[in-house]
C-alpha cells in the first residue's frame, strides 16, 4: 500500500509540475494600477501624465520569463489624467504637438523581449508605438510579490521604470524648455484570469 501511495504521488507530482510552470494569463487590477510619465517643466516644476483607459494580454511565466508576453493598448481619448482643472492642458497634450489623438488614438506597446538572472529583477523590451510612430524601449522592471485574490485567484505586483526621448516620436514641442526626457513609472497587481 506505501508503495502505491508513493508511486501514485510521484506521478502526480510529474502531470501536474509542468502545468505549474506553464505560462498563466493574467489581467491588470485597474484599481491597483499606475501608469504615470513625468517631465521637469521649464526647469522649476515636475508634470505628470497618467494613462487611464487601457487593455492588454498579459502572459506570465514567472520561472522562465522570457516565455511571458505582454502587450498593451492605451485609448488616450478620455484616458489622459494630470490633475484636477487640466482640461486646457489634456486638450494641448491631445494636440498635434505632442499625441495628435484625432488621428492617433492610441499608444501600443508589445514585449519583444524578458531577460532576468534571478527572476525577481530584470528588463522587458518592446516597440512603443504612439504618434504614429514605432521605436524601441526597455523598462527595468521588479517583481514586487505574490497573493491571492479574495476569490482564491493568484495575483502579482510588478514595478516598471524607464526613461522616453519623447522627440524620438515627433513629441519635441518646447525643448529643452520643457524636457525630452519622460520618467515612466508603471506600478500595477495582476491576477489570474477567471
Amino acid at each position: 500500500m506505501t508503495r502505491f501511495l508513493l508511486t501514485s504521488a510521484a506521478v502526480l507530482t510529474a502531470l501536474t509540475a509542468p502545468a505549474l510552470a506553464a505560462p498563466v494569463e493574467y489581467e491588470f487590477d485597474k484599481s491597483h494600477t499606475v501608469v504615470r510619465g513625468s517631465w521637469l517643466h521649464q526647469g522649476m516644476s515636475t508634470m505628470s501624465l497618467e494613462l487611464t483607459n487601457y487593455d492588454g494580454t498579459l502572459v506570465l511565466d514567472l520561472e522562465e520569463p522570457a516565455n511571458s508576453a505582454v502587450e498593451v493598448t492605451f485609448t488616450l481619448a478620455d484616458g489622459m489624467w494630470a490633475g484636477a482643472n487640466q482640461d486646457r492642458f489634456i486638450g494641448h497634450l491631445s494636440s498635434g504637438d505632442f499625441f495628435e489623438v484625432e488621428t492617433n488614438p492610441t499608444v501600443h506597446f508589445i514585449a519583444t523581449g524578458f531577460d532576468s538572472a534571478d527572476n525577481r529583477t530584470g528588463t522587458m523590451t518592446g516597440d512603443l508605438t504612439m504618434n504614429g510612430q514605432t521605436h524601441p524601449v526597455t523598462l527595468d522592471v521588479v517583481f514586487n510579490g505574490s497573493g491571492e485574490t479574495r476569490d482564491g485567484r493568484a495575483k502579482h505586483g510588478f514595478t516598471a521604470t524607464g526613461t522616453l526621448v519623447r522627440s524620438t516620436w515627433d513629441m519635441g514641442f518646447a525643448v529643452p524648455y520643457i524636457s525630452d526626457e519622460i520618467e515612466i513609472f508603471i506600478s500595477t497587481e495582476v491576477e489570474a484570469s477567471e
